[in-house]
């Protein structure tokens, strides 16, 4: 007859008690957990942005147009206002983007030497600043793939 002394259940308890955290450590590592934020929905924050300071830019151009002397102002004003339309297509796509992967711009901030951004992108508050060389660089690349596909 084996007998089992205290010593040897308590050694048997530790380990498998050892065992069960083992085991938890690493089925938590092998899960890999979902990143707060993409490189890709940063992108689409930053065009969002972008696309807004593009839709003023057009609106300030527009109204310079219609006061302006120049022989064919509708002409013009009718040509921005296509590419405001795309503009505005664009900016649709990247809200509905916005709907489905839980992101919400709730501030912009025009600070003196760029462009600050807060926004919440699935429960992770996030924010970001452009300098205004970049935004102005941004946004004029931007107009132009508006406008090459006139």
């Amino acid at each position: 007859m084996t007998t089992i002394s205290k010593a040897d259940t308590t050694d048997t308890k530790q380990q498998q008690t050892l065992q069960k955290s083992q085991l938890q450590s690493q089925s938590q590592q092998q899960q890999p957990q979902p990143p707060i934020q993409t490189e890709e929905e940063l992108e689409w924050v930053k065009r969002y942005i972008l696309l807004g300071m593009v839709m003023q830019i057009l609106n300030h151009d527009i109204r310079i147009i219609d006061s302006s002397g120049i022989k064919f102002p509708r002409l013009y004003e009718s040509v921005l206002r296509s590419i405001q339309d795309r503009v505005l297509l664009d900016l649709a796509h990247t809200k509905r983007l916005f709907r489905e992967q839980g992101i919400k711009v709730y501030e912009e901030n025009k600070e003196e030497k760029g462009l600050r951004a807060r926004y919440v992108c699935r429960g992770y508050h996030h924010q970001f600043f452009m300098l205004w060389g970049f935004v102005k660089a941004e946004a004029e690349r931007l107009l132009k793939q508006f406008m090459t596909v006139l």
